[in-house]
C-alpha cells in the first residue's frame, strides 16, 4: 500500500487559476497516453535506471511515474493543486510512495547535496525563469548526481514551425499556463554551470506543431 505525504506551500506563491489549473489538469489526464507514445523511447532511455528516490519539477499528474520502479519514492515539486489528486491517483496505481510538496521550482526547500537525481518533462518551458530553477536543481543535487530531462524548445529560425511558435506564443501561454514554446533550453542548461551536458535533438510529428521540436538529455553536477 503506498502512502502520500503533502507539504504545503511558503514562499513563492504559484497563482491557482480557476479555470487554466483544471482545464490543464483535464488535458494532460486525456493526452497521457498519445503524449507518452510520442516520448516513450526517448524517456525509456533518459530515465533509464533510476534511484529508489527521484525529486521531480512540475510532475503533474503523473507521466513519469510509470517510469520508476514500484516501491521508490518521487518527492514531487508540484504548486498547481488541481494536478494533485490525479497524481496522487496515479502513484497509487505505480505503487510509488509520494512526497508531494506544493512548492514553486525556484524554491523546492530541498537541502543542498540532497537528491542523487532530478527529472523533469515539459516542465521548464513553463516555469518563470527557468535560470533559476536550474540553479536550484544544481543547488539540490549530490556532487554526480544527474538531472534527466526531455523538453520542447524553440525551432529553428527561419522554419515554418517558428514561425508558428511566433503567432501562437499569446494565446498558447494563457492555455497552458505561462507555458513559452520559444525558450531555447537547450542553452539554458549549458550554461547553469553543470559538470557535463548530453543533449539529444529531436522532431517529433503531433497536431501541435509549436510543441514539435524536442530535447532529451543528461546533465550531471
Amino acid at each position: 500500500m503506498t502512502t502520500t505525504k503533502i507539504t504545503r506551500p511558503t514562499g513563492i506563491a504559484f497563482e491557482q487559476h480557476p479555470l487554466r489549473g483544471p482545464f490543464n489538469a483535464a488535458f494532460f489526464r486525456l493526452m497521457d497516453p498519445y503524449i507518452d507514445l510520442n516520448l516513450r523511447s526517448r524517456k525509456r532511455r533518459v530515465y533509464a535506471g533510476l534511484p529508489h528516490e527521484v525529486v521531480e519539477i512540475g510532475p503533474g499528474v503523473g507521466a513519469n511515474l510509470r517510469y520508476l520502479s514500484p516501491g521508490s519514492t518521487l518527492v514531487a515539486i508540484e504548486p498547481n493543486r488541481s494536478m494533485h489528486e490525479q497524481l496522487q491517483e496515479a502513484a497509487r496505481r505505480h505503487g510509488v510512495e509520494l512526497d508531494l510538496r506544493e512548492r514553486m521550482a525556484e524554491q523546492t526547500g530541498l537541502p543542498d547535496g540532497s537528491a542523487d537525481c532530478v527529472i523533469s518533462s515539459l516542465v521548464l518551458c513553463s516555469v518563470r525563469d527557468p535560470a533559476v530553477v536550474l540553479a536550484e536543481i544544481r543547488r539540490i543535487l549530490r556532487p554526480g548526481g544527474a538531472f534527466r530531462f526531455l523538453e520542447h524548445v524553440v525551432a529553428p529560425s527561419g522554419t515554418a514551425t517558428r514561425a508558428v511558435q511566433r503567432i501562437l506564443r499569446r494565446p498558447w501561454a494563457w492555455t497552458f499556463e505561462g507555458c513559452s514554446c520559444e525558450r531555447d533550453l537547450e542553452r539554458e542548461i549549458r550554461s547553469a554551470g553543470f559538470a557535463s551536458v548530453t543533449v539529444d535533438r529531436y522532431r517529433i510529428h503531433t497536431p501541435f506543431l509549436p510543441f514539435n521540436t524536442h530535447i532529451a538529455g543528461i546533465a550531471r553536477a
